[in-house]
């Protein structure tokens, strides 16, 4: 209390979603640490354990009602540690060295594709689709290039018949990160419903997979969500313009 009798309130922060921020953003250094040690499948696994606990940060702030505009600033700053530069640099300390400017090209591109892709999207957080996003999530592009290296790694493939390979998905998560691309973003999904039998059989036998072969599964599934979006946005288009083409022959 100041000397006139005023009430001066101390602003704080949320300690339990910031938390879970944190994690992630530790487990993406962890990511680059253990690349520079050449510990690659631990910089892989440390990027898919960011995205379990990016993943939890948001909800656990909605469940606890906790949310707080530092809380979205934060969690941006975490994703880009977490999902645009650790991927890049553990892409680049794996495949890339020997590449020289091209190494260093394909690195940054997806280091500067996810920086576009969190700034955009803070910006148009109040005005976009809840149902859809905006190019490619920066998580998604970096359980890519993470389960690519994983599934490599787990079964020793030969580094220089995959680099060129590892060089285009990197170059291509950057570019479909800041793309016009729809994604789903699985928000209007009712989790509290009811759904059928056999969607719970399929998501037990989709956990099963994925715990079977976790490398390849991941890499695939994830893979599969990148080419969902050029997918959409194409079949949106071409259901606008067969609309367009109705009213005009009803008119």
């Amino acid at each position: 209390m100041s000397e006139k009798g005023t009430v001066i309130r101390h602003r704080g922060i949320y300690l339990l979603p910031n938390l879970f921020t944190t994690g992630a953003m530790f487990a993406g250094f962890y990511a680059i640490t253990s690349a520079i040690n050449a510990n690659f499948e631990v910089a892989a696994i440390s990027i898919f354990v960011a995205m379990i606990l990016d993943g939890l940060d948001g909800r656990v702030a909605r469940l606890t009602n906790t949310q707080s505009e530092f809380g979205v600033q934060y969690d941006s700053l975490s994703d880009m540690v977490s999902f645009g530069v650790a991927p890049a640099i553990v892409m680049y300390l794996w495949a890339f060295s020997s590449l020289g400017k091209l190494g260093l090209f394909a690195a940054f591109v997806h280091t500067a594709g996810g920086a576009l892709r969190l700034a955009r999207f803070n910006t148009q957080v109040e005005i976009a689709d809840k149902r859809y996003f905006q190019g490619l999530p920066s998580p998604a592009a970096a359980a890519i290039l993470a389960g690519f290296l994983w599934i490599n790694v787990e079964y020793n493939y030969d580094l220089e018949s995959v680099k060129f390979i590892a060089l285009l998905l990197t170059i291509s998560t950057g570019l479909l990160m800041v793309s016009n691309f729809r994604y789903s973003s699985f928000k209007d999904i009712d989790f509290k419903g009811r759904v059928p039998f056999v969607a719970t059989i399929i998501v037990m036998l989709s956990l099963a997979f994925i715990m079977i072969q976790p490398p390849a599964m991941l890499f695939l599934l994830f893979l599969a969500y990148a080419i969902s979006g050029p997918v959409i946005t194409l079949v949106t288009l071409r259901q606008k313009r067969m609309q367009k083409k109705s009213i005009k022959n009803l008119e």
